[in-house]
């Protein structure tokens, strides 16, 4: 009967446990297109996995602990964003075809004020910089247009040929900026480098939202196909990308904690590698 004597001198392990099991057992359950309902736009295994990594999020650090324990508490942290690696992301799980779609829609906006940010930043640096920046992002606008374009068509009518055509527009805008950030990267301006990766991280951001969701109404063909036209590969440009600020983004925009948008952002560019991109 120890272990249940455990149950009660360790009840911070036991809900943890617990809850690392519903999560993985919703992720299974939607994996098998169980569904359980409707919750809002998603659906209720959905709404139970996300609960339940947003409730391990919390027992990440416990509220009052003194400064002597703090490394112990960041190790804790650690582990509990590992452990929301492994899985299901929240927003990907369980979701119709339909719901992908307006979920992807929903990112334009984001998108949008990303681009419109970044039209601004040529102003912020320094003379000599500007024009390498400006050439580096010139081509965002029309991508932003053609991507949000492609995005709302597949919305009003998910078929096979709108979706090979926002597959083709996503990873068109991925490469850009990837290739954005890689120039971004040589100005030697500290200043003028930090006000450029700032901008075309939030950019990419974006983007690679949209691409985890296209991806998600993909099949394993076609992410390769993708895949196959991403010359510029992630691990290029990671350096460049700002992950505090991406997990921001993402918490906004789902409305989760930090900390768990922090352990997707990570989940996110862990699977966009092993897809090959």
């Amino acid at each position: 009967m120890n272990f249940i004597a455990n149950i009660w001198k360790q009840p911070k392990t036991t809900v943890a446990g617990l809850l690392i099991a519903i999560a993985t057992i919703a992720g299974v359950l939607s994996q098998q297109g169980i569904t359980l309902g409707t919750a809002g736009t998603g659906t209720v295994v959905t709404l139970i996995s996300a609960l339940a990594t947003a409730l391990l999020g919390l027992l990440a650090k416990d509220p009052g602990e003194s400064s002597s324990r703090s490394t112990g508490s960041t190790a804790k942290l650690g582990v509990w964003a590992l452990i929301s690696l492994l899985l299901p992301l929240p927003f990907l799980g369980g979701c119709s075809g339909t719901t992908v779609a307006q979920d992807i829609v929903n990112w334009t906006p984001t998108l949008q004020s990303a681009v419109a940010t970044v039209d601004t930043t040529a102003a912020l640096l320094a003379p000599a910089d500007a024009p390498i920046f400006v050439a580096a992002t010139v081509s965002f606008d029309a991508a932003s247009n053609l991507l949000v374009a492609q995005a709302k068509a597949y919305l009003a009518n998910p078929n096979a040929t709108v979706l090979a055509q926002l597959q083709a527009a996503v990873v068109t805008f991925q490469q850009q900026v990837n290739a954005s950030l890689l120039a971004a990267a040589r100005i030697t301006n500290a200043a003028s480098q930090a006000h450029a990766l700032n901008a075309i991280s939030a950019v990419a951001t974006a983007v690679t939202a949209i691409l985890s969701l296209v991806e998600s109404v993909s099949t394993k063909a076609q992410v390769a196909q993708m895949a196959g036209q991403s010359t510029i590969k992630l691990a290029a440009v990671r350096s460049g990308l700002n992950e505090g600020q991406a997990a921001l983004m993402l918490a906004s925009h789902y409305g989760e904690p930090v900390e768990i948008a922090r352990a997707q952002v990570a989940r996110v560019e862990l699977n966009a590698a092993q897809a090959g991109f």
